[in-house]
């Protein structure tokens, strides 16, 4: 009995190994009946639909390698032509996102983004209520112009380096009432007194030396700039960021309890968690601002202009001026939430402003992030032109289309040849040909990070290798191909009819479902996937209830970036959870009101400022010439 249990769990371990390949090789086989048994056109894409769509949410492939399946299965099954699925997958979005992409390229590789984020951290104090709401308003802003992920990256080894200071400095403080009875007992126990001394003084400085870490720091095992490999002496926390000595003190049991801590409280612990939680979630939201702050927002504008090629309604001006309101009232909730879940109701403490308020630990902390500030010098030439050639993109998005007032795009005589990628491209064209050094400069003057060549580029194509989310370009183009598939089919028609019976619900029941359908599912699968699959049946569920698609497309794309709850939810997540302050019980509690508050604004925008904004209280005719050109 004992050999046929341990065959079968020895099978079960197999199995489980290999579940991915099991994936990969049976759905196909175990669906394959569909396209056979009912040859339409409406079951073939239905069949690649669903095989996709099982691909990205077990993630059994890399994503961008199942968004290829359309490419393949489609002209196999006769839905589209090889080149009408080829065209599919490089858009007016891709090269939107690489234009931005080189401008982030820009940012990161002269340290501007650094420098914007200690700045207002500076300007928002080290009171612990005002400093998570000063990470916050930077993470957001830095997350409006580049990746959730890539923002994420670059805040947290800056407040990481904060919270340790905060941490040294608090156990400091409480080695200070033991160090008077030390004081008392100096002549019975030297050897005691040299050993508390030693632990005092190695801690300062690791406090003292510890840097501000990075992504490559933390991929090679080196956080926080300390070398594991230099002291065998050192004890490392299980989440490598607070180096111990190992000292063993005889009958000080309530010294040694605290330094077996890893914070010197427990108000200290929770202010770790609600600054690392803050960040993730301010990338967030940041992302919701603008069209290019995330992946889900590209996908939406590209696929709702495919769809409906005569709606004049979605650029970088509309949706900024929907967006920006639901960020700041999502920013300032989230902040409430977060402070009364880790930090109390007692905001008079956390958040004063008054230097006679600061304790020692926060003057400390201060001292840090001006250290830190220091550190990049005065403001390089590199860093003004990245900060002209930011403002001066926003300012050509804006007044494009602008809509209250004629565009730039009208000095030019044919309409509608210009979009948001055309000065995306051009912009970051030009950082590729403009020296990086200031012209008529001495020979003798030197940038940070410059090359020797006194013409060297702002950017190289190896800053940009480096950031382009190819994966990502890839994936958008299979969810453009499966849309269109699902349009050219007729099972965006089909699965609308199926939908009939919710026709006497109000619009904003739909919209509310939808919502609440979306940000449950995105918590275990991808975001771009799940938006990817929801979008052409929300759309054809709009259309068969003839409700405005923006009332219900709208909401859906931003409530698919709540995968807040599970460090599985979306990259930023699993960064500040890599760092070791959280559980999962904090990530689920903390994120399910993140989640309930995000839902509650969309859906009180899209029924208050985004009725007249997009008019939505009536089915526009783009959508009606969509569905009838659909219907044949």
């Amino acid at each position: 009995m004992r050999l046929e249990a341990a065959a079968r769990m020895d099978l079960l371990r197999k199995l489980w190994r290999a579940r991915n390949l099991i994936v990969v090789v049976f759905i196909p086989l175990f669906l394959l009946p569909l396209p056979l048994i009912h040859p339409t056109s409406e079951a073939s894409c239905a069949y690649v639909l669903i095989v996709t769509a099982v691909y990205w949410v077990s993630e059994a492939v890399p994503l961008g390698a199942a968004a290829l399946v359309p490419a393949f299965l489609y002209p196999l099954f006769g839905v589209l032509k090889s080149s009408e699925v080829a065209a599919e997958y490089s858009k007016d979005t891709t090269l939107l996102l690489m234009g931005v992409i080189c401008l982030a390229a820009s940012i990161e590789k002269w340290n501007l983004h650094k420098r914007i984020a200690l700045r207002m951290v500076m300007v928002a104090g080290a009171k612990p209520g005002m400093l998570v709401l000063g990470f916050m308003c930077c993470t957001v802003f830095l997350s409006m112009w580049l990746s959730n992920t890539s923002t994420t990256a670059m805040v947290m080894p800056i407040a990481e380096a904060v919270l340790q200071q905060l941490i040294c400095t608090g156990m400091a403080d409480n080695l200070e009432p033991d160090a008077a009875e030390d004081e008392s007992d100096k002549d019975e126990n030297p050897d005691k007194n040299q050993l508390a001394l030693l632990y005092r003084n190695d801690g300062s400085n690791n406090c003292n030396k510890q840097e501000v870490s990075t992504l490559s720091e933390v991929q090679t095992g080196e956080p926080n700039g300390v070398n594991p490999n230099t002291n065998q002496d050192r004890i490392t926390h299980p989440n490598g960021h607070l180096p111990q000595v190992a000292v063993e003190i005889p009958n000080v049991k309530r010294v040694k309890a605290r330094r077996d801590s890893q914070y010197p409280t427990k108000r200290d612990h929770m202010i770790c968690k609600c600054l690392t939680l803050s960040i993730t979630y301010a990338a967030t939201i940041g992302g919701l601002i603008t069209i290019t702050g995330t992946s889900t927002n590209l996908i939406f504008a590209e696929q709702f202009n495919t769809r409906y090629p005569d709606a004049k309604v979605i650029n970088f001006g509309t949706w900024f001026i929907f967006s920006f309101p639901i960020a700041i009232i999502m920013l300032v909730l989230t902040w409430l939430w977060l402070h009364f879940l880790f930090l109390g109701c007692n905001f008079r403490e956390t958040c004063s402003l008054s230097k006679k308020r600061k304790s020692k630990r926060e003057m400390m902390s201060e001292k840090r992030i001006h250290e830190e500030y220091e550190k990049l010098g005065p403001i390089s030439y590199p860093e003004v032109v990245t900060g002209v050639f930011f403002i001066l993109m926003t300012l050509l998005w804006f007044t494009r289309e602008p809509g209250f007032v004629p565009g730039w795009t009208s000095l030019f005589e044919k309409k509608g040849y210009r979009t948001d990628a055309t000065v995306s491209v051009l912009l970051g064209f030009l950082l590729f040909l403009i020296p990086a050094k200031r012209p008529f400069s001495s020979p003798s003057s030197s940038y940070r990070n410059s090359a020797s060549d006194p013409l060297a580029p702002m950017i190289t194509w190896k800053d940009f290798q480096k950031l382009m989310p190819w994966e990502i370009v890839i994936l958008v183009g299979g969810g453009y191909a499966l849309a269109a598939g699902c349009k050219v089919s007729g099972l965006s028609v089909w699965i609308g009819r199926q939908l009939e019976p919710m026709s006497g619900l109000p619009p904003w029941a739909v919209t509310l479902l939808a919502c609440l359908l979306v940000s449950a599912v995105t918590e275990f699968a991808s975001n771009p996937a799940t938006l990817t699959v929801f979008l052409p049946i929300l759309s054809a569920l709009s259309e068969t209830l003839r409700i405005n698609p923006l009332h219900t497309l709208i909401p859906s794309t931003m409530c698919v970036s709540f995968g807040v709850m599970l460090p599985v939810g979306n990259p930023p997540n699993a960064i500040v959870f890599s760092y070791g302050h959280l559980q999962i019980s904090d990530m689920v509690k903390a994120g399910f009101g993140v989640n309930l508050i995000g839902v509650a604004v969309v859906m009180l925008a899209i029924t208050t400022w985004g009725v007249p904004l997009f008019n939505l209280t009536e089915f526009p005719d783009w959508a009606v010439a969509a569905n009838v050109t659909t219907s044949l």
